[in-house]
């Protein structure tokens, strides 16, 4: 046996067990795909796959144990790759992060830029997606870390750490009537035309879940992933925006007819916990563990190969 049909075999699952864009996506033949993966299949003296004529139908019981196996083998020669390239060259190369766009415009910036100074040969590349989709970047290796809201605590094949808590602000024009008023409630908001994000990001489930708790239906007028782009339609006179605290720290104090005013909704929605992921049993180079650690100061290297163990729940914020 050998690796060629170990990704052979990897690849038709990836590709609903096509062998025909298997084949192309590892730019061989499909004949040389099914040639290998009958091989493999002879000198392990079982089915991989079930069959109908030439086309793969589904995987046998013991093929599921047989993918675990490749999985863990494919993972551990990727490892070995990426501990020579860390011995080779020690101080370059590139560092793949897949965020939100609230992370990468709020937060980041300050962590990218001191990464940067202390490795200037390792070159950056942000991926923005939905939260399911940053955890599919990290489990597909197209990003050495995720970090997001939602979604990643989720993946049995990330390990996923609290890196810092946030709340939701209120964001409404300086001459509203709610400016005046000591403590907002939920009833009050359920009364004004709301400006937030869409459903899948930035904490919104926390939101939708605090105004079904009160039997309560906010009038949620514009949705959008960007929180300049809530503010700017709050300043229109749309309606007021819930948005991230991060995203108003440095909210412009404008004056005249333009000028916002933040108010904290702890007390409504609760705190919420941005969490960094990596993949379970990948090999973190040194720029990615230093980058973790420029992400919080909650985190640090020995805590996160800690967690790389195994040793994840013993860590809270």
């Amino acid at each position: 046996m050998n690796l060629h049909q170990f990704r052979f075999v990897q690849e038709a699952v990836r590709r609903n067990l096509n062998l025909t864009e298997a084949a192309k996506s590892l730019h061989t033949s499909q004949p040389g795909v099914s040639k290998a993966i009958i091989e493999l299949e002879e000198e392990l003296g079982i089915e991989i796959f079930t069959r109908h004529g030439k086309r793969l139908k589904r995987v046998t019981e013991p093929g599921q144990q047989v993918l675990k196996s490749i999985d863990l083998i494919m993972r551990e020669v990727g490892n070995l790759k990426r501990i020579g390239n860390e011995y080779s060259a020690q101080d370059s190369g590139t560092l793949s992060i897949a965020t939100t766009h609230t992370q990468a415009r709020y937060v980041l910036p300050p962590s990218v830029t001191k990464l940067r100074q202390a490795y200037p040969k390792v070159n950056v590349s942000l991926h923005q997606g939905a939260p399911d989709q940053v955890a599919q970047m990290v489990m597909d290796e197209t990003a050495d870390i995720g970090i997001a809201t939602e979604s990643l605590a989720a993946y049995a094949g990330l390990v996923s750490l609290p890196c810092y808590e946030w709340q939701h602000m209120l964001v409404l024009p300086a001459d509203h009537a709610l400016c005046g008023r000591e403590r907002i409630s939920l009833e009050d908001l359920a009364e004004l035309p709301l400006i937030t994000y869409h459903p899948s990001f930035t904490g919104r489930t926390r939101i939708d879940q605090a105004f079904a708790t009160r039997n309560l239906q906010p009038n949620i007028v514009l949705e959008a992933i960007d929180s300049d782009v809530i503010t700017t339609y709050v300043r229109l006179g749309i309606g007021v925006g819930i948005v991230a605290e991060m995203a108003v720290r440095e909210l412009p104090e404008n004056t005249g007819g333009n000028a916002l005013v933040i108010r904290p909704l702890g007390h409504l929605f609760g705190q919420n916990v941005a969490r960094v992921a990596f993949k379970r049993g990948a090999y973190l180079r040194n720029f990615v563990l230093t980058f973790a650690e420029l992400l919080s100061e909650r985190l640090d290297r020995h805590l996160v190969a800690h967690a790389m163990t195994g040793h994840v729940s013993d860590y809270e914020l």
